[in-house]
């Protein structure tokens, strides 16, 4: 039996050692011996060329090494088989510290200081108490369920929104078409923890961005997307801080990634960038859940957290 290990975008090599490390038992190839290569029997990717997959007769199921599986569902050529998301302590983790600091960052005004450390301005700002202000998340799974947990630990009041209706304690929530008018009627930070989907992409755009409180604690509404770059309008959110429909924005996602230096985003004073940063894939904390997956699967045991291709994660 072999695993194929199938990355585009950053170097295969810790993946590939990290899941020898987790079991020496199978064979990992980084391409297949042939189109039809019968060898293979699992598919870890992120990113795979198109079509790599198509033709392998005995793959059993497909593990994305990330949280989202756009990157998967791309492929028009995909076989019939399973696909798993990772879902990890790990990962999750980090995208909950990432909201916590920009949502921190935000709410204790650390772009007005930064702007008066390089004026040498000493001038203390009114600063309203985490329970006047309301965290919104977009996306309400279990990345964005644990960070609505971190986040009422320190005070804050937070809603949820999400398709299906998740609910959790001590957060409001809200649910379909009929829900997001009123969840971002009431959230004074966004955070979009969104997948990819038909549904969700372009959604923020200049008509959910204009659906934000106008008059919030901190002055205005702010945006944090953390979830994929496709979901943005970038030209509309530009358009938002210009005319203070946005206070401020921090990205970590954009349509074109690395962000072309000629975006207008990089110099932005509204906008805080980071490189797509906020919960990275650690190979050594994430390919033994994948390696745990397949053995539980060559038992007889059923794959955790497979993907519903009819609504895209």
């Amino acid at each position: 039996m072999s695993i194929l290990l199938s990355v585009t975008g950053f170097d295969p090599q810790r993946w590939y050692e990290a899941l020898k490390a987790a079991d020496p038992s199978h064979t990992i190839v980084l391409q297949p011996g042939r189109a039809d290569d019968p060898s293979i029997d699992y598919a870890v990717v992120w990113k795979q060329p198109p079509g790599i997959l198509s033709a392998l007769p005995n793959l059993k199921a497909i593990f994305s090494l990330g949280a989202g599986v756009d990157h998967i569902l791309a492929d028009r050529s995909l076989p019939d088989v399973p696909i798993a998301r990772i879902v990890a302590d790990d990962l999750t983790a980090r995208m909950s510290e990432y909201v916590v600091w920009r949502v921190l960052d935000h709410f204790r005004r650390g772009r007005a200081y930064r702007q008066q450390q390089a004026q040498r301005i000493w001038h203390e700002r009114m600063q309203p108490a985490a329970r006047e202000v309301t965290v919104g998340i977009m996306g309400f799974g279990a990345l964005g369920q644990d960070a609505a947990e971190k986040l009422r630990t320190l005070g804050f009041q937070v809603a949820g929104w999400s398709r299906s209706g998740r609910t959790a304690p001590g957060v409001a929530t809200y649910s379909g078409s009929d829900g997001l008018s009123p969840f971002l009627a009431a959230s004074d930070i966004l955070v979009v923890l969104l997948p990819l989907t038909a549904e969700t992409r372009g959604i923020i755009d200049a008509d959910l961005l204009s659906k934000l409180k106008r008059q919030t604690p901190l002055g205005g509404p702010v945006l944090i997307n953390a979830g994929r770059g496709a979901l943005q309008d970038e030209v509309a959110i530009l358009d938002a801080l210009d005319r203070d429909i946005l206070m401020e924005a921090s990205l970590d996602v954009f349509t074109v990634e690395p962000l072309p230096a000629a975006s207008p985003l990089w110099a932005h004073p509204k906008v805080f960038v980071t490189p797509h940063a906020a919960a990275v894939s650690d190979p050594e904390q994430l390919a033994p859940l994948v390696m745990q997956q397949i053995a539980a699967h060559q038992r007889g045991e059923p794959l955790k957290h497979l993907v519903d291709r009819a609504s895209g994660y």
